[in-house]
Parts: structure tokens; sequence; C-alpha cells
């Protein structure tokens, strides 16, 4: 049988210096065309994906506004939801660019995990958090070789660090794209999509419909994970607050969520060890053109960030990070209160 065609939709805004690598880590997992949606950015970011649109691996949306209530992400999302790349599409997984498909079966592609998991119609890829482990300067390296150290598999909180993101299957059972999961599901056939976890088990009803975390306290990626580096390094996690965030642009970056996801519990390099990804790279690196524009985000990022170190807030931020330890595990006593509280904080917002 043929190979699965499986597109990956990602948004983007100033990431230029890592866009690269990540094409590059993806079309070896087996991803087979990217749908990207730039908006607003001063680094190039814009222009590189030109230019792989130009060499047939992306289509290429500028979603430079207006947006609609759900913000740019989800604006970005519907515009995608018409291409003929989404449509057209045997799979599809809406990914970022801080996020890493990290498949265990096989030969470490998703096609190897959808052969795994044949009855299924939708596979969730549960975050596995790498922390910044104490890396002050950015460089122009790999993030998935530079950040090794990672939240541990049995997490029992906070919630985020068990959210997933959705490989599904593009049948017309789900009619939207989402950022975690797909959305607008056929009343008449949502009722038998099978999803399962990336652990090889089938999960029950609800998340068909709503869910958007794994279930805690159990092991999550026996044939696959999402390698998922929010922070990076430290001056990078200025630019990012500088940014602001993808789905909530309103929400200013901070110490809270620095703190969430700054997990260095456990050493796991085996991202690495898909083939064919520095062999993809250096064909980007060999075009003068995307390498000269490769270059030119790179500098933008370190000419950022001294701007950024201008601002008395920023430098503060910046401090902040220099004297914040990794995050620790809760014990899972504490953890039960917290879920508990949460719980009926939910329940009473609903009534």
């Amino acid at each position: 049988m043929a190979a699965p065609t499986i597109t990956a939709v990602l948004c983007v805004r100033n990431e230029g210096a890592f866009l690269l690598d990540w094409m590059a880590h993806h079309l070896a997992a087996g991803v087979t065309h990217v749908v990207a949606l730039s908006n607003d950015c001063d680094d190039g970011t814009d222009a590189i994906l030109d230019r792989l649109e130009a060499m047939g691996l992306v289509t290429h949306l500028r979603n430079d506004g207006p947006y609609d209530k759900g913000g740019i992400q989800f604006t970005g999302l519907k515009a995608a939801d018409k291409l003929n790349a989404v449509k057209r599409a045997d799979w599809l997984l809406a990914l970022d660019i801080d996020e890493f498909v990290n498949v265990h079966v096989g030969d470490r592609t998703l096609p190897a995990l959808i052969d795994h998991l044949p009855d299924a119609d939708a596979i969730t890829l549960t975050w596995r958090l790498f922390g910044n482990a104490g890396v002050v300067r950015y460089q122009d390296t790999p993030v998935t070789q530079q950040f090794t150290r990672a939240a541990p598999e049995v997490m029992y909180w906070p919630w985020r660090a068990a959210m997933f993101k959705t490989l599904y299957r593009n049948t017309g059972i789900y009619r939207k794209l989402g950022v975690h999961r797909p959305r607008n599901p056929d009343p008449a056939r949502v009722d038998g999509a099978r999803w399962f976890d990336a652990h090889g088990r089938e999960l029950d009803g609800q998340f068909r419909k709503r869910r958007i975390f794994s279930n805690y306290g159990r092991p999550m990626y026996g044939l696959a994970q999402l390698n998922h580096y929010p922070l990076g390094a430290m001056e990078s996690y200025l630019l990012k607050a500088d940014r602001g965030r993808a789905v909530h642009s309103d929400h200013v970056l901070g110490m809270d969520y620095w703190v969430e996801r700054n997990w260095c519990e456990a050493e796991d390099t085996s991202v690495t060890q898909l083939a064919g990804v520095a062999e993809k790279r250096a064909e980007f690196a060999a075009d003068p053109v995307l390498s000269d524009l490769h270059s030119s985000a790179v500098t933008w990022r370190h000419a950022r960030f001294d701007a950024l170190m201008a601002l008395e807030p920023m430098r503060a931020l910046f401090a902040r990070l220099l004297m914040t330890p990794p995050a620790r595990p809760i014990p899972l006593e504490a953890a039960q209160v917290l879920a508990t509280h949460a719980t009926r904080a939910k329940q009473a917002e609903g009534d």
C-alpha cells in the first residue's frame, strides 16, 4: 500500500530561525505537505515559507488579519480548512513550531504509527515537556539536540503537561481543524469514531467530542510522544514573551508559564534517532536562498534580544529566569488536592 498523505498545519510568527529544522524533522517523520500560516513577520519567516512553497513543500498563507473572535490561530485554521492540501490529505495534524513528533515504533515515522494502530480514526500525541535546563544564550542549534531534559513520563500536575495534539483520519467525521483536536464533528458519524492514545490504548467516548488532555498518572509514550519545547533558551523566552501567545495573544507570558513548563527531571534523546533529518536539513542549507534567509532570521533574533533588554520589564523577566530553578514534581497527595478543587471550581462555573 502507498504511504498515506499527511498534511501538517503550522501557524508561525517571527520563528524563521527554527523553521528549517522543524521542516527537516517532520518531512523525515512522514509529513508529506505543510500548510503554513504566517502573520506580522519581521524576521523573514514569511520569505522562507515563500521559498519552501516554490519548492513544492509548503502551501503558505499570510494570515495578517482581520481576525475573528477566536484570535490569530483559529482564524488561520479556518482559512486552512478551505485548501486542497487539507481537503485531500489522508491524515491531518495541527502543530506548533516548538512541537516535534517523536514516534517510537517501526522506522519512527507517522506512517509507522498509523500502521501500528490500523483501527484508529484519531491518535492523541501527548506532550512531553522539555525544560530549559539552565541554557541562557540562544544558539543556532536544533532544539531537539540542545534541550534533552524533560518531564517524567508519569505526571499528576499540572494538567497542561498532559495536553495533546491529534493526528486524525480525514474522512469527514470531523469537518474543521482545531488547535488540539479536530472540530465540528458529523453528528451522524462521530459516535463511531475510534480514538487511541499513543500508548496503544483505545480511549472512551468523551474523547470523541471534547477532551484536550490525556488521563493523568499513567505511562503515555509507549508508541509515540509529542516533544514540546515551549521555553528554549532564556534569551529566546524573552522574544516569545514579546510576541505573545498564538491562541491567546492578549495573555502576557511571564514566570507562571515558565515554571509550569520548565521540566528537567528525565533525560530523553529519543527524538534524535529519526533517520533522514540531517540529510534533509543539509538540502535546505545547500539552497542559497534558504541559507541566506535563515542567517538573516538568526541575526534578527540576536538583535531583537538586545532591543528588548533595553526595556526594564524585560530585564526584570530575564533576571527572574536566571534565578528560578527547574520545576519539581508535586507529590501525589498534593496533586489530588489541587485536582479536586480544580474540578469543584469548574463545576461551579458551569452552574
